[in-house]
């Protein structure tokens, strides 16, 4: 798209209402729509491979995506001159509750009369970056909730230790190529349409570099294909029947720190038996007290809750946990043993989360047709009597919906980079 761009001087003018703020006209506002569109479109990794449903128009917050059952195989002859039964197309309908979304940018007067920036430009960049992440990650979150995962093996001298949770999850427990070719046979095995005729992964560097590294001369890199010109916003490559899409964005699990630059705590002694109270050796500070309720934790590999902690210095400040979900108790010989942060594999060790898609695996809502704006407010609007402030902004209608469990899995695994790879 070719775009256009305007001076601050000429936007932000009140005698210039033609084009900007409260009456912008129609083609102005539908070319800053699609100037933030194309800007943000980059980001929108995961929003790519769904099904597009539009903005429904006056029909309230929710919107209905479709789901077709395939026919059953017509193994019954056909009769000489007697017209068959015939069948019906299948139709489900899976719904979801749209929410809105957006930020804005509020600038001087004086700041646009003295930058030698185009801070209109400048700020539309920063929206449109900001749009697509925060876009892309409601699309991301709800697909990689799905129920259909599997854990790579952690390996340890050339022996596989089979995974089962997440938590059991290391550094040695990378993403491999057998794990690809597995994806892709059960995808095929359940049936699941190609996008393409490929299905589709979408993968963090971190995961890739691990990938590529074991694949070798089996990984055919983009600049190989033999039509480049139809490369996926991000691709990288291909192995497998799978196109790999990279994306920082690619979830990463893990627990967020317990108290203050830390995510564990160490047991200084457990108060009962079997235990339920265990003091530790750090300073817990009030505040940092009631935010442990209700945390996840890991101790010995087994994960509890925090039912309650006490603020307290070193050896005086505890927690009180409930049984694990499988009601296995404390141990009574915890002291000096280390409490991890939960949510990711073992000992908080950052767990990457690999897509393997089929085609309307999941449905979004499209940035097109009414999902995005983008806004513009001229100096005088609102509570502005000397005309000093202007505005630009976003808001969106977002949702997405996982419509069929089977065209998706969810590889999990560690990373060489498990170690200092941070949430997101």
């Amino acid at each position: 798209m070719n775009l256009q761009f305007f001076a601050a001087g000429d936007l932000v003018n009140n005698t210039a209402s033609e084009s900007f703020g409260n009456n912008l006209s129609p083609e102005m506002k539908t070319f800053y729509d699609k100037t933030l569109i194309t800007l943000a479109s980059p980001y929108l990794v995961h929003d790519q491979f769904g099904q597009k449903r539009d903005i429904p128009k006056g029909g309230g917050k929710e919107i209905e995506f479709r789901r077709f059952s395939s026919l059953p195989k017509a193994l019954t002859p056909l009769m000489e001159g007697i017209t068959p039964t015939g069948n019906k197309l299948n139709v489900s309908s899976a719904t979801a509750s749209l929410d809105q979304y957006g930020d804005y940018i509020e600038q001087t007067d004086l700041l646009e009369l003295t930058s030698i920036d185009n801070t209109i430009v400048e700020a539309t960049k920063q929206l449109a970056a900001q749009a697509g992440l925060t876009l892309d990650t409601i699309v991301r979150n709800e697909i990689v909730g799905g129920t259909n995962v599997q854990y790579c093996p952690r390996i340890s001298g050339g022996v596989e230790s089979a995974v089962n949770l997440r938590s059991q999850l290391d550094a040695t427990a990378l993403l491999r190529v057998k794990d690809i070719f597995k994806a892709a046979a059960e995808l095929k095995a359940m049936n699941a349409p190609k996008i393409d005729g490929y299905y589709i992964g979408i993968i963090h560097p971190y995961v890739a570099y691990d990938l590529m590294q074991e694949a070798g001369a089996q990984w055919l890199d983009v600049q190989k294909y033999t039509t480049p010109e139809n490369m996926l916003t991000g691709e990288i490559g291909c192995l497998g029947g799978v196109r790999f899409v990279e994306s920082t964005e690619a979830k990463i699990f893990k627990g967020a720190d317990l108290i203050a630059g830390s995510d564990t705590v160490t047991v200084a002694a457990t108060l009962s038996a079997p235990g339920k109270t265990l003091t530790v050796d750090e300073t817990i500070t009030a505040t940092e007290a009631t935010a442990l309720v209700g945390r996840k934790i890991l101790l010995e590999g087994v994960t509890y809750t925090i039912k309650s902690a006490t603020a307290g210095t070193g050896g005086a400040a505890s927690i009180t946990v409930a049984d694990s979900d499988d009601n296995i108790p404390v141990s009574s010989g915890t002291d000096g043993k280390v409490i991890y942060a939960a949510g990711a594999g073992a000992a908080n060790c950052a767990v990457f989360a690999t897509l393997i898609l089929g085609a309307d695996a999941y449905g979004v809502t499209s940035v097109n047709g009414g999902g995005v704006e983008h806004i513009v407010k001229q100096k005088g609007y609102g509570n502005d009597p000397l005309n000093q402030r202007s505005s630009i902004g976003w808001k969106a209608l977002k949702v997405a919906k996982r419509l069929v469990e089977e065209y998706m899995i969810r590889l999990e695994s560690g990373s060489t980079f498990s170690a200092t790879a941070k949430a997101n």
